[in-house]
């Protein structure tokens, strides 16, 4: 947040892009080395089950030790949480249609649908980011 903010640059852009990328990258490239040995299956298995971790035990186990050692509940403060969890329920559904419809099989097609398919999340959740048009701070002069 600091560092974006001293660049100018939104924190939801940054959380985003900057960070995402990074926590994703490393997946990337081992999916990419697995999938080169013929294995692709298991780069599938790898990539879906890092983010099944991420959200069962990355997430949760900060907030049930915070939970533990300072005896209160943890607050999710968050105004779109509904509308982020729809969304990402109907990504899923998406997701898990276009790859039956390729018959199982990771193209380069579906490739690059799955990019499409990443670029129009990021979008709509940028969308949904930006200020109201009540809550802008214009500059006085």
């Amino acid at each position: 947040t600091v560092v974006s903010n001293s660049l100018g640059v939104p924190v939801a852009v940054a959380g985003l892009t900057v960070l995402a990328a990074g926590t994703s990258v490393p997946d990337l490239l081992s999916s990419v080395i697995v999938a080169k040995q013929g294995e692709g299956d298991m780069a599938v298995s790898s990539s879906i089950g890092s983010n099944i971790f991420d959200v069962l035990v990355g997430l949760p186990l900060p907030w049930l030790c915070f939970s533990i050692i300072n005896q209160e509940k943890v607050v999710v403060k968050a105004e779109s949480l509904g509308a982020s969890l729809l969304v990402l329920i109907f990504m899923l559904v998406v997701v898990i249609c276009s790859i039956k419809l390729a018959n199982w099989r990771m193209t380069r097609g579906m490739g690059y649908s799955m990019f499409l398919f990443y670029l129009l999340f990021v979008a709509q959740d940028l969308l949904r980011q930006l200020p109201n048009k009540d809550d802008a701070v214009l500059p006085s002069f």
